[in-house]
């Protein structure tokens, strides 16, 4: 089962929907490395019918006979790395407008922050555990963080070939959609290596393959000639624009590198095919055979987010938005390229709650990535793709018993290593005493997430996910306090859109 008996309305959220109403609104202790055979062998030892890691061989197992039977303490769902809610977001936000609750999701708020995480030396995922109790009751925050090894390691990656499908409709037009697209592409041309290959596909009411798969060695300046010469034109026949995109990128199929296809648009489809389990069925083959991954760039005032967000999952990859030059230099001439790499396929986390510590629990997002518990280890079942350099943060909102010690959960993640396919685990564990005293003192990275977490539950307006949800002037202190402790940039960008949001609340 996915998630937990339904969790009763927080208390101090009411006072948030009050708020809400009369204003008018529109709108990841401990930690493990890499892979290894003992990780396995742990994760195989773990017993999933109780929440705690099974005992030893040969340790009598009678001890469990009288636990409390609790069918739903397992929590499973494929990882996720998007973060084009949260930037999509902001943009709105700056232009003066409250994001459609619709486009929220607390994930990708929570996801778009840079976390300290132990990296492995290797593929694969390190996991820690931690958490922080909350001033309501016995509720508590727990944080599972995944992290890939660093982007810097002994050896190269393998090449790039890149399918860019260019949307050129005439919504297009609009300052910081088309021009931004150019300008990326131009930059990130230079920043490719020699063994590296693109090709270019655009799209309106039809679409075309303007440059077959090339080598960037030697043929620079025909691809910056190409890209330049880039223009609006009609209509936006996205699902002409995809199939083409996959019929390119299997022509163009190279192996041994990393095949991706890149879709920049608005996905404001009005034209053809503009269902995406419609649209990715037609290229479901060449997807599964060659292992091509979907990359999304949304851009764009006015975007198709639901749109582009569910291609991006069907289609085993991620989305990003950017609204500006210097969020599109960093997606296209420091992310892309260092990311075509990847170091987890199919990935999926199963977090086992103990029943005999744990009342309630309920995940914090990921509604669109939720998988049945049953079909954790299932590798036949989609999960995430995930390369290296990055984290991956759920939260849980946890209600513990009165008086809780010892184990309170062990999480899991299972991947398929990107070129055998073989599966491989990792675990992580947190005890009850472990819990940090108070949410709002707690480490930089969990304040963040809980910060960022309770940001999109007051803008998705809907029943709250989390415990003790501040107001969001409380919020906005709460953030400026930790902008000006870690004097970090991007948690300064935080503080600024939840004082936005307030201000139009």
């Amino acid at each position: 089962m996915q998630g937990v008996r339904t969790m009763e309305r927080f208390r101090t959220r009411t006072a948030l929907l009050a708020l809400t109403a009369a204003s008018g609104l529109l709108l990841t202790a401990c930690s493990g490395g890499g892979d290894t055979g003992e990780s396995n062998k742990a994760a195989d030892r773990h017993d999933y019918s109780t929440g705690r890691p099974a005992p030893a061989e040969g340790r009598d197992t009678d001890e469990r006979d009288d636990r409390r039977e609790d069918p739903d303490h397992l929590s499973t769902f494929a990882l996720d790395v998007d973060t084009a809610s949260y930037d999509y977001a902001r943009r709105t936000l700056a232009d003066g407008r409250l994001p459609d609750p619709s486009t929220v999701r607390p994930e990708e708020f929570v996801n778009s922050f840079r976390q300290d995480y132990d990296r492995p030396d290797g593929d694969g995922f390190s996991v820690t555990v931690d958490g922080a109790r909350t001033d309501d009751e016995d509720w508590s925050l727990v944080r599972v963080g995944l992290a890939t090894r660093t982007t810097e390691r002994t050896g190269e990656r393998p090449p790039a070939a890149l399918t860019f499908v260019i949307d050129v409709s005439g919504s297009m037009a609009e300052p910081g959609r088309l021009d931004l697209a150019r300008k990326s592409l131009s930059v990130m041309t230079d920043r490719l290596r020699d063994d590296d290959s693109v090709a270019l596909v655009t799209f309106s009411d039809e679409a075309e393959t303007v440059l077959p798969m090339t080598r960037l060695e030697g043929n620079r300046d025909e691809i910056q000639d190409v890209v330049s010469d880039l223009d609006t034109q009609d209509s936006t026949n996205l699902g002409a624009g995809v199939e083409t995109g996959y019929e390119t990128a299997v022509e163009g199929l190279r192996e041994g590198a990393t095949n991706r296809v890149v879709l920049i648009s608005d996905a404001l489809a009005n034209t053809g095919d503009t269902d995406a389990d419609s649209i990715l069925e037609r290229v479901s083959g060449e997807r599964r055979e060659h292992g091509i991954t979907l990359f999304g760039v949304g851009v764009g005032s006015d975007y198709g987010d639901a749109l582009m967000e569910r291609l991006a999952d069907k289609g085993d990859g991620h989305t990003v938005y950017v609204s500006d030059s210097d969020e599109a230099r960093k997606v296209f001439s420091e992310q892309l390229p260092r990311n075509v790499d990847l170091t987890a396929r199919d990935a999926k986390a199963q977090v086992a709650f103990d029943p005999e510590t744990v009342e309630e629990f309920h995940l914090v997002g990921y509604d669109n990535r939720r998988v049945a518990d049953d079909d954790f280890r299932d590798d036949r079942v989609d999960g995430g793709e995930v390369g290296p350099g990055h984290t991956v943060t759920a939260l849980y909102a946890v209600r513990t018993e009165p008086g809780a010690e010892g184990h309170l959960a062990t999480a899991t993640v299972r991947w398929l290593d990107p070129e055998t396919r073989d599966p491989h685990e990792e675990t992580g564990d947190l005890e009850a005493d472990a819990l940090d005293d108070s949410v709002w003192s707690a480490s930089r990275g969990l304040r963040t997430s809980a910060t960022a977490a309770y940001f999109a539950d007051a803008l998705g307006r809907g029943e709250s996910d989390l415990p003790d949800a501040p107001r969001l002037d409380e919020l906005a202190d709460h953030a400026d306090d930790l902008a000006d402790s870690t004097e970090s940039e991007e948690i300064r960008g935080l503080a600024e859109a939840i004082a936005t949001a307030n201000r139009l609340m």
